[in-house]
């Protein structure tokens, strides 16, 4: 450059100087910051081997040591990619204008984010020291000698409970205090024409040693080249979905039928299929548009499609003259019967909608039948799972395919891709925001669903979403809602987890594959990773209970039917508005289905409550009759069971045989009643809480177990948009005391909990 004066030299010389002098000052701030976190860290260690010659359990002190270790190594990468981290933020809705400034900022964060966490962990450690506080201990967990027993997971003879990430790396830096997961990844492009491997996986897997607990991860992302050369292009459907290719079309069953065989052999009985067989990532098969505009993953369907679902109609209808008296058309049979697919939406509550809707759910369950028969011929003792998003049974939509129901049933473990929502990056606002801190529905409700289905099964959630998701993300998110999020999880059922996620390799540099949902998760947040070990520790401590609260009995069951879910535009929705109205009184809460009512003990609740539920099939109708005919308690609204499948009225209605039936319509009205009933029965805990907060909800969700002991033990989550205020007292308004669990002192039984706190207690009767 060509100076025009000396003016202008001083000028540039100036701004160098002061440049130069900001890069010092940045300098010289990390390297304070990281000095004084190695300095703590060394603290730390002292007050560790201090308090182990003492016989305190320090695990969650040398987890956070490890945390502390990991993230020091991520700033300074983070220190030397500003503009690699620039990039991924202008990815993140949040922080996108700010997105440089986030990038030069976050090494420091991650530094005073290290400091603060470890100022916490040393002073806690000194209070153990001091005997102020106390701590149980909590098991060190070898993942290569964790079993499934049932509806737990078992290490050294009591019940613990797992947590890994997505894409972690297997080093032992990573995997000895933040999960230590095996598995297998199977993929159709595996396996050759002949049924043999490609030699690299073959390779792969016959040296694979036992390793630790895991699972097997099908993948249907691809498809073999000979296949496609074999069965055409129409093999692969136009559509953005997890499973790429026609679950129809002959050729899928050819492949699939290859490279399982070709692989389960190998996997059977292994440490790192013990976890099951994961058939599918996400599955979705989403067939519904609204005019022109196409739903969410939504696409198209072949012929083979369409001639199994003629196949269907025919076994379903018996003959041509009911289908289109139903239908409003005039096919001259079965094989001329024609449907546009992406079906459209305005056509719900329609007998073709109905059809097509339970049709796509029937042809995807009998997909995972046929994979699941597949595998248990060479593994027999083989347990499948899928990675359902329980919003596919939460929410409102039903042309998807997924029938949560049948392939829970199906499954050996319960499997999904269970998640919740802090905050949101666009779009209208969620009618949650109102109310509570972050959005529960998902995991509440779904987890409540399954476990009725299936309480015999562990819960296995292989891609946790609370910490971060595509649209809910936030870079300073308080440690305590990670708390929050995990502890009601498996107070809810859950026993394993697979976090998303880990997109950081040991260097803390970031693979391509970490995406979008980079920037802003829990591999920029040292205390939200280390509050995950955290609580998993204080849940370990306290498998029992815990585990207690997972197997506690469901008095209060609501009524799903499947019928009206696919015919309402808002069933889920008016289901949900019923749960949420009993979800804050202490009192655990299930489901019932057809199936329910008729293949488990209708002693395992006492009331079934049926809700905005027009819409049911006569067999639905039957099995409630036929509870009712023995002895069942129902709560039904003048809503309910008014038409069939089809729209068509109803001419008979329920009769209470030998049981009660109660008709009510306000929501309130059946809560207090169902309530009533279960007070009446004497199944009402002992304990009594009353909430106060700002809003005009309760946001407290509470459970209560017996310990050992005989005394009540009782989790608070404070789900809550504001602080609430808690008044705790005994039936009998009997004297106690509220021992806190994970600190072993007696605290207030009058707390006021935070959003996102969490409140463990015994309750001692002083009498």
């Amino acid at each position: 450059m060509k100076l025009k004066n000396k003016t202008q030299f001083v000028s540039i010389l100036k701004k160098g100087i002061l440049f130069t002098f900001l890069l010092i000052g940045i300098f010289t701030s990390a390297q304070s910051l990281e000095k004084e976190a190695k300095e703590k860290i060394n603290n730390l260690e002292k007050l560790i081997k201090k308090a182990e010659k003492k016989g305190i359990d320090v695990l969650k002190e040398k987890t956070t040591v490890r945390t502390a270790e990991i993230f020091l190594v991520y700033a300074n990468w983070d220190e030397k990619n500003i503009e690699e981290n620039e990039a991924y933020f202008k990815k993140m809705a949040l922080y996108k204008d700010q997105a440089l400034e986030k990038a030069k900022e976050l090494p420091d964060f991650e530094r005073k984010d290290v400091v603060l966490m470890l100022n916490e962990a040393i002073e806690y450690l000194q209070l153990l020291l001091d005997k102020q506080v106390f701590r149980k201990p909590s098991p060190k967990i070898d993942w290569r000698k964790v079993s499934v027993e049932g509806d737990q997971l078992t290490f050294d003879k009591r019940p613990v409970f797992l947590a890994d990430y997505t894409w972690k790396p297997n080093t032992k830096r990573l995997t000895e205090y933040h999960g230590d997961q095996d598995g297998f990844f199977m993929t159709p492009s595996y396996v050759k024409k002949d049924g043999t491997l490609i030699p690299g996986i073959w390779s792969k897997l016959i040296n694979k040693s036992n390793g630790s607990l895991g699972f097997i991860f099908l993948n249907h992302k691809s498809a073999p080249k000979w296949a496609l050369k074999k069965y055409g292009d129409s093999l692969i459907l136009p559509t953005d979905r997890y499973t790429i290719y026609d679950i129809d079309n002959p050729g899928a069953k050819d492949f699939q039928k290859k490279l399982i065989k070709a692989v389960v052999p190998y996997t059977a009985g292994r440490k790192f299929s013990e976890l099951g067989y994961m058939l599918c990532n996400e599955p979705h098969f989403f067939t519904q548009k609204t005019g022109d505009k196409l739903a969410w993953a939504s696409g198209p369907v072949t012929e083979y499609t369409k001639d199994k679902f003629r196949s269907w109609l025919k076994e379903k209808h018996q003959n041509i003259t009911s289908l289109n008296t139903l239908w409003d058309t005039n096919f001259s049979n079965f094989r001329k019967v024609t449907i546009k697919i992406p079906i459209d939406t305005n056509l719900r509550g329609t007998p073709m909608w109905y059809d097509w809707s339970l049709f796509n759910m029937y042809r995807v369950t009998e997909w995972y039948k046929f994979l699941k028969s597949e595998i248990r011929k060479y593994d027999k003792e083989a347990k499948v799972h899928l990675k359902i998003m329980p919003n596919l049974w939460t929410e409102n939509k039903r042309a998807h395919g997924i029938d949560l129901e049948s392939l829970t049933e199906m499954s050996g473990i319960i499997g999904n891709d269970s998640g919740a929502e802090h905050n949101r990056m666009w779009g209208a606002p969620y009618e949650w925001e109102a109310h509570y801190a972050f959005e529960w529905r998902e995991l509440c409700m779904g987890f409540d669903f399954m476990k009725s289905v299936s309480p015999e099964k562990i819960n296995f959630n292989s891609e946790l979403h609370y910490l971060s998701t595509g649209r809910s993300r936030n870079l300073y998110l308080d440690p305590q809602y990670a708390r929050a999020t995990f502890w009601l999880a498996h107070t809810y059922g859950m026993t394993a987890s697979q976090i998303w996620f880990w997109p950081r390799r040991e260097d803390g540099s970031i693979p391509k594959r970490s995406g979008n949902g980079y920037a802003g998760s829990n591999s920029q947040q040292p205390r939200i990773t280390n509050e995950v070990s955290r609580t998993l520790i204080d849940l370990n401590a306290n498998a029992e209970e815990i585990m207690a609260m997972q197997r506690q009995r469901k008095p209060i069951r609501i009524f799903y039917s499947k019928t009206s879910a696919i015919n309402k535009e808002n069933h889920m929705d008016d289901i949900y508005h019923l749960y949420e109205a009993l979800h804050f009184e202490g009192i655990p809460l299930g489901f019932v289905t057809k199936n329910i009512l008729e293949k488990q003990k209708h002693d395992d609740w006492d009331v079934v409550l049926i809700h905005k539920t027009p819409f049911i099939t006569q067999k639905e109708f039957n099995a409630i009759q036929d509870y009712l005919d023995k002895g069942g308690l129902v709560i039904i609204d003048t809503e309910s069971l008014k038409n069939n499948q089809y729209g068509i009225p109803f001419t008979k209605t329920l009769k209470s045989g030998k049981g009660s039936l109660i008709r009510l319509d306000s929501r309130e009205e059946v809560k207090e009643k169902a309530i009533a009933l279960i007070e009446e029965k004497g199944l009402l805990s002992n304990i009594i809480i009353e909430e106060s907060n700002k809003v005009d909800k309760k946001g407290c969700v509470w459970k209560v177990v017996k310990n050992k002991k005989g005394n009540d033990v009782l989790s608070i989550v404070n789900v809550g948009k504001s602080d609430a205020s808690l008044k705790i007292r005994l039936k009998d308004n009997s004297p106690f005391t509220c021992i806190d669990i994970i600190k072993g002192i007696e605290v207030s039984s009058n707390p006021i909990l935070k959003p996102h706190e969490v409140y463990f207690v015994e309750v001692v009767n002083q009498l």
